[in-house]
């Protein structure tokens, strides 16, 4: 497989759900699933609240578009106003890739 990149988004989320965040979280994967060179989805999320969720896609091109969705931008600004305390996004490129 030629190189690709992962956008590593780590997450603190705020106390209450109460605002719709797990519905939302669902359809954004679903979302990027459908975006042109997207790859694959992972994402976990602790009993504390801290997640971790890396989307990987063929292109820094490709991770733009994802970013100046509108449906992904109207998510993001729920996140920074309702949903996390904290976040961080890192975007790496993978050059070399195994597995057991």
């Amino acid at each position: 497989m030629k190189n690709y990149y992962a956008v590593i988004f780590t997450s603190q989320r705020t106390v209450s759900d109460s605002q719709g965040y797990y519905l939302m979280s669902e359809k954004m994967a679903e979302l990027a699933k459908k975006q042109p060179g997207f790859i694959d989805i992972v994402s976990s999320r602790d009993s504390n609240g801290f997640g971790i969720t890396i989307s990987y896609w063929e292109s820094l091109e490709a991770i733009q578009k994802w970013k100046e969705n509108m449906q992904h931008q109207t998510a993001q600004h729920k996140g920074k106003e309702t949903w996390y305390s904290s976040y961080h996004v890192r975007i790496c490129k993978v050059e070399r890739e195994y597995s057991f």
